[in-house]
Order: structure tokens, then sequence, then C-alpha cells
């Protein structure tokens, strides 16, 4: 079975399942599986000419299937149809689209994605937790922190997290020094944040104890050499040391002192392969990719589909929970613990492990836990320690979320509260300070003032401790006096900072011996930083002098370099000298640390609030005077500011803004305006961020943080209600958490698409009322807290108060320059804000219930209608494709908030004024495209078309709005019918998007141009599909009644599509999945109504060309039309079709032709090989047709590329389903279109020439893989057909019906039950109905099922027998027919069709062995001599045979019999001299042709009735097989019988004056000329000989195989012997090695024996002078040669006096090329040369070679020097020295060898001539390299000269006078008689 899965891919799908193809193709498979032994089938009398029937098998003995009721009862053809049409109504899909694919998105401009909320951002998150840290021996509390460093970057990227694993015994030692300890201070888990992962981040875990005395080495010594498991000393020793830890613990436990490290190595953990792409794809993560820049696995966090999760760009994809150990820690140095130090450590231990042999190591052990975080964690802290939702009260320990410092910038606006400062002392220097400084600790507090009580509790508390400290003290480094620091203090900044707040830092020396009545801290001096410097928070690096003693009053207001002199002065260490470096960073969402930044708020504050001027701002004072210049300045500076901080504080920065640009206030009395400089910002901010390489943009090329902006932030700029009470910060709002899962979105892209109607995803299904539309726009409503994003202003307010959006507009109308030219570059931006600005007005003045028309003032208007020119005028930008867009949707916004008729207008005016500007016409119609597309998408499109209206009261043209109205009725007049399927004025008038639309898809389908016009296609049809697509499945139009009135406004598509056939694109062809193969010319031609023969009048043939569709376009516009016709009026339908006039019906019907093959059911490869492999047999089917399926996002069947290849089988299962539910009711919508036509076909004169488009359509469907549902219907609909029009059908559409009678046989052979029965029950209606025409029929039937045996590979012999039962069963029930002969008739059909199928069953047996097959297909062929048709029939079926396997040649010559048939017929018929006279004329193709002129007058008569009735005996069926002839010939390399095939085609294509064709054919014939120059490789032959009983009577035959050109024979004996074995048995055959006869006497009677030969053409010389080409060489062939060595002892080789050679001539029955491939030999002669002879036979051959190097053109040195050195070279054995040494050194005594020496001597003598024509040749051709080696062949050759001459000159005197006299006639005794015969002639004569 598993073998048999790999091949079933290529089995074509039976057009016979239901979609349950699971069953289906198993009962397939259970026709090989069938386990049997293989045994070979001998064919008997393979020349026989009688036909192998079995008609003696009697198909009475077969159990017929269940015949149909009421088959043969007499109905009336109006009451079947109308059965037909009730049954093909039921149970139908209601949404064709969701059974179908969706669309690709790059055309869906109309999406606009919606942008993401604003959020905290957040990398790549994992969760470290920390399970054990112990030591050899555990003596003490030890404290751990850690870390992130990023080594390449030598940066700190994380906070510390303290942890704290020490026993409750330990935690004991240390009470006395923790007052409280909070549970946050209890974690053991954090989360980490990296934003930039890469493989240089280690994870640093530092371990901390208790201060004590002695060296860190001192204090690690105990771990590194005691060991808990020692016992006795051991364990006294550590006993003391526990006694002495603990006693210091109580004394200084609060002191710590460094104690170890460990690096852990992340490289692992962060997908090292993904990370080769950092650069690239991790920026993208922070702005690029997408607004929010919040990575992170929370969904709620996620940015958007590209999100960089830990999956797909940090964290290995497969990556799960691992755990770390570590089991040594790095002893820490004392005088190297700074992160520089630490960064060289890292550095050493990523390069090797040299750190480790440098740096002591202390075992222990740690234990981590790191995972990807979860998308929800319980119980986390924020790092500000707020607990994030979900937080259960019961948990005590929580998860610290750590912040991250990243790397590079991240570009993500605040949007959490957050105020933290970071201080890192690094050293102190008291080198030269008095000798008690040893070992230094720093006191660090943040005060309010200067008093010690002013001290904050805002220190961030350590593990397991209080949550906030007011002083913290660093880690001491024993007996140092310029220690180095490595502590991080975490302080929370007050809200509101002042001159008083600043850091003090008390520095101590620490007693570590405890001494009597001496204090444990020793003051050595102070120092201090103040907060705040002009009003701005400090940060950065300091050097700090250090006072030696009480500070100062007021010393806080100064810095501590810049203070005043004092009285007294203030003592200082090192003489006031910096000898205290400290670090200071802030991450603030308060304080921006950007100088343009600070003085924009401030200024802007002062503005807000009670301040006294003049103001400070930095480093300068401002009056009041100068407020107004100074804030304009201030605007100008803006965008000046670093884009980071301008990104963080955006949202903040445009409410200031746009605040300023619309209220005017009064400064120093007089009124300031700023809306100018505002405006400008604004647009150089736009600028700044959509030209940022660092941000993300969207698909329409929108700045994801504007986006973002405007839809979750904006708010109208609003007058204070209240005034802020002093002293309060804007933009601080409370610090309460956000619950991490709050509901974002993060839907895909679609979200906003059309899911309802275009319509927005917030609105309920049903038709809003218009105005519900502004609550729409109001809707995205802000997620998330946004800092600043209100900021309630206190302003001295001018009366007149400017309304937004009419500032912003009047700003962008008289905006210039530079200004005017980003704004509308821009334009996106500006509209969205105009649009929710006006949205929010029309809200907040409840002018919701205001007539449209009233809301926005006049002006206003005005200035709308200028921007829109405006932008017209812009269109010739480089921008002007996203201008374009951005102004749709500005438009597609105001449809829904303005009066509708001045919308109208202005899309009108824009789409005049695009035409006018634009030249370039695929330009224009993709602009026009998408800005329709855009508009089509509002929610209310439908409305807005009128769709309901009537032509009759449709106004005539687009008004204000209307509410939606439901019209009763729709009556339609005949007259207007014709009109409502085409683009009329008034349609275009009545229905306004839609016409502009259907008036752009004419424009694209029109356009002219060279290729790169099938994306405007594809874009046109795709607006169009969308729309149709929308309409299907939105709720709101569910009702039939709704989708009639959709439809109809849809109708002018239909004409559309018609005028289109020409180009779209032909599925019959090939694979539609395959390229661009458009309807072929002709056709196309014919389908616009000419006939390709007649002159076109007037018109150039140029004209004509059309812009094909492709596949995907063509399929899109197929399913549009479809829909149209599924949910159309069907009255009005069929009015429609009652009215067009025959050829537009013919039109319609080719049209529905391609719709069939178009959405033919494709089976895909994978799920044949899934099901084959998961499936048993007799599994459940599928689940029936009427579930309710639909396409899912994600799945498309129809795009290969796109096709995910690890789709499970539950994914292909129902992909499977719902593909053939699609092709079930796409073919369901053809059969009803179908049955319109033939109803209405009843009323008109011309039923004859539509029944053949119909019978034409529905064989097309038969043909093509369907399932039952549909078969059961399309069978019911043909035997309509047949009952309505039986006689017409076999007098007009005899072509059709040989199809049709084929497809239904087909259907016969069926699996399925229900399929077999209705095929059966429409054959037989088929037969009774042509009753009068029968012997027609039976010709047709039997022709059909002849060629359906040869070529279908999934027919079942079984299942057609049933069938043919079947039908016997209704001709014996079918009483009506009793009493005429049409019973006996069918029997004796029926009869002969059983007999064609027992053939079958043979030709199945010989499945294997392609020979045996073509010997069977041609003896069934042979059989068939006295009947052309069925002849014909087994001929094209050993011509497919063939074209399978490759073999084109032998392919094209079945043709060419097949049309030397078809010739002998028509010469009988007609006389026509242009016509060949019968097979004769055909010898120059082949002489094999002859056989055809077996039929002859006395055979046949062309006039009986249903005799070569078929398509192929006419003049153009004739051409059709020559033609096709011709292809295989060219495609097999005969070049040269492609002219002579064409010889015979060029006469009656004359006669015919198809001079298109001619053009055609001269060109190939132009082709197959210039590729004969070309060299070319035919077949090679081999001689098969078979002995052995086991063959049966293959037994002693010998054929000629000829095989594809240069097969080696050991690949032939390959192919047999393993072929021959799998029948008999390895063991039992045996391939003979050589080429001698074979003797059957000595073989073993029970094996089978192959002896396989290389055999070559011969030719007698006589044939020679006619085949000159290496095509006639190889071309005509019946006589091949091989050649055995042998010498008279019995060895086959010898020395050359005693090698004789056996050459063997065979003659077969027909010329090479033939219809087979093996041809059996009918003759065998042999000669014997003498070893004279062979010599002789030899030389010819080598001086052949060399006169054919000699004359090559163009001259080949290589195969010269080649050729030349194995004649003359000096080391060639049994060379032609030594023949002529021993045959011609002495005259033989014997005179009978006299002339044989004569005849050497000769040859030898041509030999050195041509020897010497050769070395003078290659001196004319050889390189200067190449001289010597001339000199040596020259040498050679004249040495060879000599030793030859002697004997060359030698004359044998006596055969210059005769010794008998010779005969008169010739005899050539080396080619007609052995040397034995020559001999006796000899001895006779004398």
């Amino acid at each position: 079975i598993a073998h048999w899965a790999l091949g079933f891919q290529h089995m074509n799908f039976s057009g016979t399942q239901t979609f349950k193809p699971t069953i289906s193709l198993l009962h397939k498979m259970g026709l090989f599986l069938q386990a049997r032994p293989r045994h070979l089938n001998v064919l008997c009398d393979v020349s026989g000419k009688v036909p192998l029937t079995a008609c003696g098998f009697d198909l009475r003995s077969l159990q017929p299937d269940q015949r149909l009721e009421n088959l043969l009862r007499q109905v009336s053809a109006e009451d079947f149809e109308k059965q037909n049409e009730e049954a093909r109504r039921t149970n139908r899909h209601a949404e064709l689209f969701a059974l179908y694919p969706s669309v690709d998105e790059e055309d869906a401009v109309e999406i606009r994605p919606v942008p993401e909320c604003p959020k905290e951002h957040l990398g790549n998150r994992i969760l470290v937790k920390v399970l054990t840290l112990k030591f050899e021996i555990e003596i003490e509390p030890l404290f751990a922190s850690i870390a992130l460093y990023d080594v390449k970057e030598r940066k700190k990227i994380s906070e510390n997290f303290h942890c704290d694993l020490n026993s409750d015994q330990f935690k004991g030692f240390l009470r006395a020094h923790t007052p409280s300890v909070a549970p946050s201070s209890q974690a053991k888990s954090a989360v980490f944040s990296v934003t930039y992962p890469s493989s240089d981040i280690y994870l640093v875990v530092k371990i901390e104890k208790v201060l004590q005395q002695g060296e860190i080495g001192d204090c690690a010594e105990p771990y590194m050499v005691i060991k808990e498991g020692d016992g006795g000393k051991s364990k006294e020793k550590i006993e003391k040391l526990k006694l002495q830890a603990e006693s210091f613990c109580q004394r200084l436990g609060k002191y710590r002192m460094p104690f170890a490290w460990a690096p852990i190595s992340l490289t692992s953990f962060f997908n090292v392969s993904t990370l080769e792409r950092e650069v690239t794809d991790v920026e993208s993560m922070v702005g690029r990719s997408s607004v929010g820049e919040r990575r992170t696995l929370s969904q709620s966090r996620r940015l958007s589909e590209r999100a960089l999760s830990l999956e797909e760009n940090g964290v290995g994809s497969n990556y799960k929970t691992t755990t770390m150990t570590v089991n040594s820690f790095f002893k820490q140095e004392g005088d190297r613990l700074s992160d520089e130090d630490l960064f060289k450590f890292l550095a050493d231990y990523k390069r090797s492990s040299s750190l480790q042999r440098r740096v002591k190591s202390i075992p222990g052990l740690l234990r981590l836990e790191i995972s990807p975080a979860p998308e929800i964690i319980n119980c986390s802290l924020t790092p500000e320690m707020l607990p994030v939702k979900p937080f259960p009260e019961n948990r005590t320990r929580p998860h610290k979320e750590i912040l991250e410092f990243p790397i590079r910038e991240v570009y993500v606006p605040h949007t959490v509260y957050r105020n933290l400062l970071y201080v890192y002392p690094q050293r102190l220097n008291f080198a030269n300070k008095l000798a008690s400084a040893r070992n230094i600790t720093i006191k660090i507090q943040f005060m309010c003032g200067e008093d010690a009580s002013n001290a904050m509790p805002v220190i961030f508390g350590k593990s397991n401790g209080p949550e906030f400290l007011q002083e913290v003290y660093t880690a001491i480094t024993y007996h140092n006096k310029s220690p180095d620091f490595y502590e991080e203090v975490k302080i929370k900044l007050p809200a509101k900072l002042t001159v008083n707040h600043h850091l003090l830092f008390t520095f101590y020396h620490i007693s570590c011996q405890q001494k009597q009545g001496a204090s444990v801290e020793s003051l050595l001096g102070y120092s201090w930083l103040p907060i705040l410097l002009n009003e701005r928070l400090q940060t950065g690096s300091y050097c700090l002098p250090v006072a030696l003693e009480k500070l100062p009053p007021n010393y806080s207001m100064h810095s501590a370099e810049k203070v005043p002199l004092q009285n007294p002065p203030i003592k200082w260490a090192e003489g006031h000298k910096g000898v205290f470096n400290i670090e200071v960073q802030a991450v603030s969402s308060v304080h921006t640390q950007d100088n343009h930044l600070e003085k924009f708020f401030t200024l802007c504050h002062s503005l807000e609030s009670q301040v006294t001027f003049p103001i400070r701002v930095l480093d300068q004072k401002i009056s009041e005077t100068s407020l107004e210049h100074e804030l304009k300045l201030s605007l100008i500076c803006l965008n000046s500011s670093r884009l980071e901080p301008l990104v963080l504080f955006l949202h903040l920065v445009l409410d200031k803004l746009f605040q300023l640009s619309v209220q005017p206030m009064v400064i120093a009395g007089q009124t300031a305006n700023f809306s100018q400089f505002a405006f400008e910002s604004v647009v150089a901010i736009a600028n700044s961020l959509h030209n940022s390489k660092d941000l993300a943009k969207d698909q329409h090329g929108r700045n994801c943080l504007l986006a973002s902006y405007v839809h979750y932030v904006f708010r109208l700029p609003e007058p204070p209600r209240d005034p802020p009470k002093s002293g309060s910060v804007a933009g601080a709002p409370p610090p309460t958490p956000l619950p991490r899962n709050s509901k974002y979105y993060k839907n895909s892209k679609l979200l906003q698409a059309r899911v309802m109607s275009s319509s927005n995803p917030d609105l309920a299904g049903t038709h809003c009322a218009a105005d519900e539309e502004v609550k729409n726009i109001m809707s995205s409503k802000r997620r998330g807290v946004c800092v600043g994003s209100t900021c309630h202003l206190r302003l001295v307010f001018v009366l007149v108060v400017q309304h937004f959006h009419e500032e912003l507009a009047l700003q962008m109308v008289v905006s210039t320059g530079m200004v005017r030219e980003t704004v509308f570059k821009y334009a996106w931006f500006f509209f969205e804000l105009l649009v929710k600005s006006m949205a929010q007005y029309v809200h907040n003045m409840d002018k919701r219930d205001n007539f449209r028309r009233t809301r926005f003032s006049d002006r206003f208007k005005d200035d709308i209608t200028t921007i829109v020119n405006v932008v017209t005028s812009e269109t010739e930008n480089e921008q002007a494709e996203k201008i374009n867009i951005s102004l749709a949707f500005f438009l597609y916004d105001l449809l829904s908030l303005m009066d509708r008729g001045f919308v109208f207008n202005l899309i009108k005016h824009y789409c005049n004024q695009l035409s006018a500007k634009l030249t370039n016409l695929p330009t224009l119609i993709s602009m026009r495209l998408e800005f329709l597309r855009i508009l089509c998408s509002h929610e209310h499109y439908l409305n807005l078309n009128l769709f309901f209206m009537n032509s009759d009261t449709a106004p005539a043209s687009p008004c204000p709005s209307i509410s939606s109205q439901q019209n009763s009725g729709s009556v339609f007049q005949d007259q207007k019918i014709a009109s409502m399927f085409d683009l009329t004025p008034e349609y275009r008038q009545q229905h306004f998007l839609t016409g502009l639309l259907f008036t752009e898809l004419v424009a694209a389908l029109d356009a002219e141009g060279e290729g790169g016009l099938h994306p405007l296609q594809r874009k046109a049809v795709s607006a169009i599909h969308s729309l149709l697509s929308s309409h299907d499945l939105d709720p709101r139009c569910v009702k039939p009644e709704v989708k009639v009135k959709i439809a109809a406004l849809y109708l002018p598509l239909v004409g559309i599509i018609l005028d289109a056939l020409p180009q779209l694109y032909d599925f019959t062809g090939n694979d539609a999945s395959e390229g661009t193969s458009a309807i072929n010319q002709n056709v196309a031609l014919a389908i616009a109504g000419n006939n390709f023969t007649s002159k076109t009048s007037g018109t150039m043939l140029s004209s004509l060309q059309y812009n094909m569709l492709n596949a995907d376009t063509t399929r899109n516009l197929m399913i549009c039309f479809l829909w149209i016709m599924k949910n159309a009026d069907q009255s009005l339908i069929k009015k429609w079709i009652a009215d067009l006039p025959s050829m537009q019906l013919n039109r319609i019907l080719d049209l529905l032709f391609i719709c069939v093959s178009c959405f033919e059911y494709k089976v895909s490869a994978r799920w044949l090989s899934l099901t084959a492999a998961l499936i048993p047999l007799g599994n459940d089917r599928f689940p029936g047709l009427n579930e309710n399926l639909r396409w899912r996002k994600e799945q498309t069947h129809w795009r290969q590329a796109n096709e995910k290849q690890d789709k499970t089988k539950a994914e292909l299962d129902q992909e499977a389903l719902i593909s053939g539910n699609l092709a079930t009711e796409a073919n369901l919508i053809i059969l009803d279109m179908q049955e319109n036509i033939i109803q209405a076909s009843s009323a008109l004169d011309c039923k004859d020439s539509l029944l053949g488009g119909v019978l034409r359509v529905l064989v097309n469907s038969l043909s093509c893989d369907q399932s039952t549902t549909y078969l059961t219907h399309c069978f019911a609909t043909l035997r309509a057909l047949i009952a309505k029009f039986g006689d017409l059908l076999f007098e007009e559409e005899v072509e059709q019906c040989a199809d049709l009678c084929q497809r239904v046989l087909h259907h016969c052979s069926s699996s399925m039950d229900v399929t077999r029965s209705q095929a059966c029950a429409t054959l037989y209606l088929l037969m009774r109905f042509s009753f009068g025409n029968f012997a027609r029929v039976k010709m047709q039937v039997t022709m059909s099922l002849a060629s359906l045996v040869g070529k279908a590979p999934d027919f079942n012999e079984e299942y057609l027998r049933r069938s043919l039962r079947t039908i016997l069963a209704y001709a014996e029930e079918d009483t009506a027919m009793q009493a005429t002969p049409f019973p006996t008739q069918v029997e004796e059909l029926l009869c002969n069709l059983n007999s064609i199928l027992y053939d079958t069953v043979k030709m199945r047996e010989f499945q294997e062995d392609p020979e045996m097959l073509m010997d069977l297909m041609y003896r069934i062929a042979k059989s068939y001599q006295t009947s052309p048709d069925l002849r014909l029939t087994w001929l094209q079926n050993m011509a497919e045979k063939h074209t399978k396997k490759k073999c084109y040649t032998e392919a094209a010559m079945c043709l060419v019999h097949a049309a030397a048939l078809v010739a002998e017929y028509l010469s009988m018929l007609e006389d026509h001299s242009y016509l060949p006279v019968g097979s004769v004329s055909f010898q120059n193709i082949s002489s094999n042709v002859l056989e055809e002129s077996a039929v002859s007058d006395d055979t046949l008569s062309p006039d009986e009735d249903g005799v070569c009735s078929g398509r192929y005996f006419t003049e153009s069926g004739l051409v059709g097989l020559l033609e096709h002839a011709a292809e295989l010939f060219s495609t097999g390399g005969l070049y040269e019988t492609v002219n002579e095939v064409y010889k015979l085609v060029i006469p009656i294509l004359e006669a015919h004056r198809d001079f298109r064709k001619l053009t055609s054919t001269h060109d190939k014939l132009q082709k197959a000329f210039d590729s004969i120059i070309s060299k070319r490789m035919f077949g090679t032959y081999f001689r098969v000989g078979f002995y052995g009983s086991k063959f049966g009577d293959l037994d002693e035959q010998e054929f000629i195989y000829k095989e594809p050109a240069i097969t080696k024979l050991p690949e032939i004996s390959h192919r047999l012997e393993g072929f021959y074995g799998q029948c008999f048995g390895e063991e039992f055959v045996e391939v003979i090695k050589d080429s001698a006869p074979v003797d059957k006497t000595k073989l073993d009677p029970n094996k089978a024996y192959i002896q396989i030969t290389f055999v070559e053409p011969y030719f007698d010389e006589y044939e020679m002078k006619d085949r000159v080409t290496y095509f006639e060489k190889n071309f005509n062939l019946r006589r091949f040669m091989y050649t055995t060595p042998f010498t008279l002892e019995g060895r086959p080789r010898g020395e050359l006096h005693e090698q004789y050679r056996r050459n063997t001539v065979l003659t077969t029955m027909h010329a090479f090329p033939y219809i087979k491939t093996r041809i059996s030999v009918i003759q065998k002669e042999e000669f014997v040369l003498t070893p004279i002879e062979v010599a002789i036979e030899d030389m010819k051959k080598k001086t052949l070679q060399l006169a054919v190097a000699i004359h090559q053109e163009p001259p080949d040195a290589k195969m010269l020097q080649m050729v030349l050195q194995g004649s003359v070279g000096a080391t060639v054995n049994q060379g032609p020295l030594e023949v002529a040494q021993v045959f011609l050194a002495e005259i033989p005594a014997d005179p009978k060898l006299y002339r044989h020496h004569n005849k050497l001597r000769l040859c030898f003598k041509e030999f050195i001539m041509r020897c010497g024509e050769a070395v003078e040749k290659n001196k004319r051709l050889i390189t200067a390299d190449q001289r010597e080696y001339q000199q040596e062949l020259k040498k050679n050759y004249h040495k060879l000269k000599a030793n030859l001459r002697p004997m060359i000159e030698r004359k044998i005197p006596e055969l210059y006078k005769p010794i008998f006299r010779v005969e008169s006639h010739k005899r050539d005794s080396f080619h007609r008689s052995s040397f034995r015969k020559c001999e006796t002639q000899l001895s006779q004569g004398s």
C-alpha cells in the first residue's frame, strides 16, 4: 500500500466522487490492492488478425444496479424541466463567497489597519526563578542580586533583582536589623525584559555576605577547603564559624561585603540563528514594526501580527522551560569590583575559560529556572512595586518585573506613570586621607530638607526587608582606602520636586573589631547633589568633593562644587577637589531630559498657572513681555529636540500644540495668536516622524505613532472647567495599575475591513440610522492610560473661540511653500485629525439630529473644497498614490458626517480633474480604482448607491442622504430589461459610485499596452470581487429579497464580462494554476463574432490582439458573474435570455464553458497522499454538502505559492470539503443558466446552434471532477435535453455526441452507485431516443469505449460491466420498445462492448510490460482493420501511451497512420486535387504507412450510416492529425519528417485560403529547418532473443528493440532482467552475456534466458549514396548488423593472423521508426570474414575516420590529433604497421589470397596518403605551444611511411595477367558471400 500511495499522486482524480473524496478514492484503491501473485501473461499469435473478444462471457450472469424509477414513464418536457429545477433549488448554499477563498490582501487598499493601542513598552520577557543557592558549608546568611549585562555593548541592561534564599535560622541572625519584612521583598522570581536579544547577554549573579573582619579571600577560604560531609573536625569548625558569623551579624548586620559572582550565558536561550538578523529584525521590534512597540508574549501587549515574540525572534521556537545549574562561583576581587572590571571578566569568560585559571573559584550550587514569561502572570509587581491584575490576595511570594535599560533608543510614547532615579556610586579616593579611613561605606539618603528628619522613605528596599527605606549603605571592601562600588540605589522620585530636594552622601569607616565602648561607625565626611538645577532634573556623571566636617546651613541650595565661601570655611578633602565619582540616571515620564521640550513645557505651564515673572527657563530668565516671542521661538525649535524624548512625550506635545492653535490668549494685555506657529510645528513633527527610518509605518505609509495618537488619544481642546490647584503637575495621573490582560485590538488587519458590508466591526447587523456613524467615529475611545492626554489649561480667553476643525482646515488651505508640501505629503494625518475633530464637534454640540447641510459652516465647506482641489494639483507628485488613498479615506469619512450631495460632488470633481491631469492611462486607472475601492467599502455603500430604487422612480443624480426604503415588488418593463445588463448613462446617474467603478473596470479591461496590465486588471476585478464578497457575507443582506436587489445593482457587470470574453484565461488548456495561457487567438476571434477564416473588414489583425487576463483574475471575475446569476431575479434572467439574439446566447454559453473548467475541483496531491496513508478502508464518510462551511482567512486554496506545507490532516480535509462544495455550487449555478437557455431556445428558431453550445458545456462539466450531487442534476438535465431534442442530437451534433457518449460511459464505470445508475439511465435514454439513427449511436458508443479503455487510467471494467447489465435490464423492461428491433440491437451493441472490455482486462495484465502492452494495442488496432473509426481510436490510444512514455516519434507515427486512414476514406468520398491520394502519398514519411491501404472499396462503404462519421474523417480532422504529428516529430527531433508532413498539409490550407494557419505553418517549418543544423541523438537498437518454455510463444523469438539515445547495454539488460525476474522469480531468469548463436540443448529447461546484443543499422554500399545525412542513416531502418569475433580454436580473440569475424544481418518486419518500439526479426543472414578480410575492413574503417577528421567543417583539431595519434603513434599495439607486417611482409603462397593481399596493399596506400594529409592539416591548426608535438607526429609519420613503402610498392605480377576468366556479373565477396564460397569458385575456375 505504501508503495502504491507514492504513485497515487499521479492518478487522475475520477470525475465521479461526491465530496466524500476519501471513500471514492479508497474504492479505487481496492482495484489495485487485491493481493495476487504476479505472473506473466503470454500474448499468443502476435501476427494474427483475430480480435480478442469474449462474447461468450454472459452479461446476464451479473446482477444489474438499481434502476431509476419513472425513467420510462411519459412526462411532458415542461414538467420534467420543472421537477429538475425544484430538485436543483433544494439544499443549496446561500453564500457563494463563503466557499470561495479570500483574495490576497495586496489589493485591499480599503483596509485601514487599526493602529495599536498605546501601551507600555516591554521587550522579550523571560521569567527567572531562583530555586537553590547554597555552598559546601552553610554558616551564614548570603544575599543574591541578579542583573543582565550586554558584553558587546558594555552596558548593564536591567536593574538589579535582589533575592534572599536564607533559611529561617540565618534570617534570625539579622532580626535586629530588619524591623519589618514586606511581602514584596520576598520574591524569588523576576521577569526580565530584553528588547534587543543577542548572544552577548549574560545574567550575572552577585553574592554578598554580612561584613566581617578580614579580606574577601580570607572569608572565602573556609568555603573552599571545608566540606560539610567530612565529619569530625569539619563539624567543629563549621559550628565555630557559625557562632562567629552570628556575632558579626548581630553587630554589623546592616553592612555588607562582596563575596562571589557567577555569569550565566543566555546564548542558548536567545535563538542564535535568528540573531544573525539582529540588526535589521530586532530594530523593527522597537518602532519599526508597529506603534505600541511593546514586544512581549502577552497578547494584551502584542504589537501587531509581526510582533517579535519570544518564539519568533528572541527565544528559540522550540524553547521550553530550562533549568540552569552553576556549580562554582568566582571569588570577588577587592580591587576589581567596578562594572568596567566586570565587562573585562565577561569578555574573557566568553572567549575561553581562562578566567577560571586567573580567578579563584568557590564550589557551590545555584539553580535557576528560566522560561519565556507567560502571557498572564499571576501576582506580579511592576518596577514601582505596584500590583498587576490579576493579583490574588493570599499569594505571599510575588514575581517582580525588572526594569530594562535598553542598549538603544526605544521609540514608544509614555503611557504609564514612571518617575525613578538610579544612583550609582562608583569610586572614592581617600588614599591621602588619615589612616582611620579603611573600611569605607557610604550612607545614601534622599532629602527634602537639611534636617536629619527630612530623609524621605523613597529608596526601594532589597530582599527580605521593608519595601521602602530612608537610607542605604554601600558594600564594604576591607582595608581599602580607594574602594570601587557596584551598588545600585533605586529611588522613587516625588512627583513635585523643589530646590530643597537633594541626595546626601555620608562617608563612614566601619570598625570590624569590637572595641570596648567604641562606636561601629566613624564619620569621615559628607557630600551632596541637588536634584534640580535651574528647575531641571540633574542626571549624568559627577565627581563630587567631600566635606570633612558638618555641613553649613542652606548647603543644599548650591552644588557641592560651587558652594560660596562660608564662615567658618568648610574643611574639604584634597582641597575641594572631586574625590567621589557618582552616576545618576532617571527613567521618568515626568522629566523630559531634553532642553527644547523642557523649555516648551515650562512656557506652556507659565500660560496655564499663576506664575510670577520673570520665570527661569534653563539658564535664562524670561519676562512677561518676552513670553510671546520666546514661546514662538520654542515652537519653531520644538522639532529640533532629539527623536527619542520627542516620541516619549509625543501625546503631550501634540495636545499642547492643538491647544495653542485654537485658543488665542492675552499676554501682557496683547492678544497673542499661536495658530500658525503651532500648526507649522505639528507639520514639522509629522515630517520628522515619517522620515525617521527607526519608526514603523503601516501598509499605507502612515506613521504608526501618529495613527495611534489620532485614533486613541486626540481630544478636542476644551476650555477648562476648574482651574487646577497650585502645585499639581500636568501629566501625572495617579499610578493605578492597569490590568495587563485588558482587551486590545489584536485581530488581523482585516478587523476593520468589511466583515459586515465593509462596516465597522462595532456596528450592529442592521442598517444604522445615518447619524450613528458619528458614534462609530467617536467609538475609538482611548484604551489605557495616556500621560497628559488631556490638559486642563487656565487661559485668558478672547471671546471668539475658533472651532478646531475650522482652524485646522483654514491652516491647511493658507499654508504655503514647504509647509504646504509636507501637509499634503502626509495628508492622511491632517485628514484624520479633521474627521476626528468634526465627529467630536458634532457629538459635543449635539448636532447629530441636525440636517447634515447645517452641521458645518459654509466657510468650512469652502475650505474642504479647496483642500480637495489642492490634492488634485498634487497628483503629479511622486507621492500621488498615497495622497490619492488619503483623500479617498477622507471622503469616505465625510460621507458619514457631511451632506452626501456635497461629498459626491467632491468625488465627481476629483475624478474629472484626475483624468485631465494624468496622461499615463494605467496609472490613472489604478489611482481611480484605489480611490473608488475605498469609497465603495463604506458600510452604507448600498444605500449610497440607491440599490433599492427601480429604474422608474430613481432620481436623475446623486442626492443627499435618503434613509433606507423597502420598495415593494419588482416590476420590470421588457423594453428596459436588455438595458439593465448594460452600463448606460442612466445607470451611472442613478448608481453613482457603482457606475464609476464599472467604468474603471471597463477602462482597465480595454486598456492597451504591452504587458504590465495584469496588475491593473487584477486590481479592477479584485475591487468588484471584494464588494460582492462583502455583500454576500453581510448579515444585513441575508434575506433573498435583499440579495435580489443587490444583484440587480450589479447586472451591468454581466454585460462587461460578456464583452471581455475573448480576454479570459483558458482553463481548458492546462492546469489553471500555471502561468497565463490565454484563450487561443482564433477561439477569441470566433467568440468575438469573427470567423477567423473570413477577411476582417477594415481592421488590422493587430487591433484584435487582446490583453489577456491571468488565471486568478479570470477566476475572480467568474465568481462575480456566478454570484449575480445565482442571486438575481430568475424571472428577469429568463426574460433577458428570451430577448437575446442567438449570437449573444452563444457568447453566454462560451462563458459558461470557461466557468466549468475554472471551478473544476482540484484535489491536492498532499491530501491524496495523506488520505492514502491515514485512512483505513471503510472509514466514515465526510459530512454532507450542506454544512455551514467557510474559508478561514489563512486558508487559500488557489495560490499554491502561499500554501503552507505543514497542514494537518484535519485542515486538508476541511479544504478539500470546501473546494468540493464550491465546485458543486458553481456548477449548479451554471446548470441553472443552461436550463434557462434551453427553455428560451425552445421558442427560437436557432435551437440547432444553441443545442450544440449547451451540449458542449454539459460535456465539459462531465469531463471535470464533479460531486455526485452535481452529477445527479447534470444527468437529469441531459435526460431532459435528450427527451426534448433527441431527433436533432445525432443529426446535427455528431462531434458533441461522440464526446457525450465517452463522458457518460466513463461515469458508467464509476465506483459510486448513485453516479452509475444516473449514467446508465442517461445512456439508455440516449439510445432509445436515437432509435431511428441507431447505427450512428452504435458507432459512437463503441468508439467511445475503445477510446476510454485506451486512455483512462482510473477506469474500472468490473463496474462498467455491471452498468452494461443495467442498460440491458432497461431494454428488457421497456415495454414500449419490445415490438421493435431495438432491444436486439441494444443487446448486440452491449455484447460488442463487453468484448472490448475483455481486451481491456488483457491490457491491465500487461500494464507493467510496455512492449507487450503496445503489442496488444497494436493487435487490437489491427483487428479493427475493417472498422476505420475504431482503428483510428486505437491508433490514437497508442499515440497517447507513447507520448506518456516520451516516445514522441512512435506517437507521431501512430497519428501519421491515422491520417493515412482518413486520407484513404476522403479520397474515396471526394476527388480533390489538393488532398493526399490515400496512404500512397504518405510514403515519404514512412514506408510502413502502406498498411493503411488495406481499407478499400470492397471492405468499406463510406456512405454506410454511422461509419466514418467521427470528427477526424473530415479535411479539418486530417489537418489536425497531421499538425499534431508534426508537433510530436518536432519534439522527437525528426525535423526532416516535419517538412514531409507539412507538404501534405500546405495544399489543403492553400485551398481553404487559411492564411493565418499558413503563416504559423511556415513559422514552424522555419524553426524545424533551423533545428536540423543542431546536433541530434537518435535511438539506440538492441537485438533481444527469448529462450525457454517459460516465455510461451515468445520462446526463440527475436526482436529489435528501439531504446532512447545513448542507452547502454547494461541499462536495457537490467530493465528486462528486473521485469522478467519479477514475473518468474529472479533465480529463474538469466541473461546470456555473449552474442554467439544459442544452443538450446545446453540450456536449463526450467529457466528463462534473454540474449541482448547491441546492433547498428546496416546498409549496402549502393544505399549509402542516398543516405548522406545523419538523419537519413537513422530513419526508415529495416536491416541491422552485429559482429561476433572468433578463432578456429573456439576462443573469441586471438593473434591477427588467426582472428575471424562473423557479421550477422537481421531484417525486421517493419521499418523503424514504427508505431511500436519493438519489431520482430523476419530474416537472418551471416557472413564470415577471414583474418585478412578482417584486416581489410579495419584499415578501411581507419582510413575513413582520417578522411572524416580531415574534411570536417569547422575543423576540430582535437579530433584530428586523436585519430592521427592512433594511426601514426609509435606506441600503437596491433597498429597499422603490425597489420602490414603480418599480412603484407611476404607474397602469400596461396594464389587464392592474391586479390585480398592486393586489396589490403591498396588500403594501406590510401591510408598512408590520408595520414600525410592529416599531418599537413594539423600543421595549419596547431598553436605555437604544440610545434614540438607536430614535429613528433611528422617524424612518426615519415618513419611509418618508410617502413611501409617496400610492402606497399611490392605488386604481385600474377595479378596483372588473367588466371581464369572472370564472370561478367560483379560480385562483392566481402559483402555477398563468405570466403569459403569464394574458395570453391576459384578451385572450379582453375
